[in-house]
């Protein structure tokens, strides 16, 4: 059985993203050890998730990409999760490896507890979980997350996207490991207690 990993960068005051969906602060907070450590962390996943909307946000983008997490990014497999439907990107004539990595991500449309369940019990390097807010808040709510990998960055962004919010009952966790990095922003992992 393999590990699910949920993995965000947060604001000090909670938010993953603004109110309109802005994560720029990610950026202007983090530095090249900070890069590091995230590009290392992303590369230990043997399957990268994400809902449907962060899916068709980076599908498009990734396959051109040049930067640190563009191997990660599109050598790994992914799968996308969602609750309208996805038909899929369509393969072009001449698809580049990145680009089918992308138009190859397994679907799943139905219950996301099932469908995690499905590929944790599959063999591998563990899950990592990325995106927006949305998929992230169902996806705490199935309790099926082994391990929170939370970046937060020193910055108060006031207003904003949560994703701990509606918990039904206390989400009780155990810190296992912190990173500080240069410019403030620190790393930390918690298990479920």
């Amino acid at each position: 059985m393999r590990k699910l990993i949920m993995k965000m960068s947060i604001s000090v005051d909670g938010f993953v993203c603004g109110p309109n969906g802005e994560n720029d602060w990610i950026f202007k907070t983090g530095d090249e050890e900070s890069l590091a450590w995230s590009v290392g962390a992303a590369s230990q996943a043997g399957l990268i998730i994400m809902g449907r909307k962060s899916f068709e946000g980076m599908a498009p983008y990734w396959p051109t990409a040049t930067g640190p997490f563009a191997a990660p990014m599109n050598e790994i497999p992914k799968a996308v999760f969602t609750k309208k439907g996805y038909a899929g990107i369509p393969p072009g004539a001449e698809q580049s490896p990145a680009a089918a990595s992308w138009t190859k991500a397994r679907v799943f449309d139905g219950d996301l507890a099932g469908g995690i369940r499905e590929l944790k019990a599959e063999a591998g390097k563990p899950i990592v979980a990325i995106g927006g807010a949305g998929f992230m808040r169902s996806l705490i709510a199935t309790g099926l997350i082994d391990e929170y990998v939370l970046a937060t960055h020193p910055v108060i962004l006031g207003a904003g996207m949560p994703i701990f919010n509606g918990l039904s009952i206390p989400l009780y966790l155990k810190l296992v490991e912190v990173k500080v990095f240069p410019k403030g922003a620190i790393a930390r992992t918690y298990h479920p207690a």
